[in-house]
């Protein structure tokens, strides 16, 4: 038996389609920077829960979700043309804080790690 579920094979093939169009077709300059980290279907298929970062920040500006809300009519048409599902998901953007909290960790590390060798007293 295959220990996957139908909807994280789904959600697998969503990611991929999304990063290339997002890369490739969508024109707006306001999510150009934006990176899909993962993407969470339910399992009935009927939505699809997209998490995003935008490179080199700690939060999500409202100008990006914006973008993002616009495009999700294309690229959820664009998912129905390329993996023919039977019901295309609706789309929903959600920005992933786990990288800010990951950036912050390796920030209090370097941090104590300085603090450690400022302190290392010489022989």
């Amino acid at each position: 038996m295959n220990s996957f579920k139908r909807a994280d094979r789904v959600a697998d093939l969503i990611k991929i389609e999304i990063s290339n169009l997002l890369l490739k077709q969508v024109r707006d300059p306001r999510i150009g920077l934006v990176t899909i980290t993962g993407v969470k279907v339910a399992d009935d298929l009927r939505t699809a829960r997209i998490f995003f970062v935008e490179l080199g920040k700690d939060q999500c500006s409202e100008e990006i979700q914006a973008g993002l809300g616009k495009a999700a009519g294309f690229l959820r048409r664009e998912l129905g043309r390329r993996l023919r599902l039977r019901c295309v998901p609706e789309l929903l953007f959600a920005y992933d804080p786990s990288f800010a909290y990951g950036n912050r960790i390796e920030r209090l590390i370097s941090e104590i790690h300085r603090e450690e060798e400022a302190h290392v007293p010489e022989d």
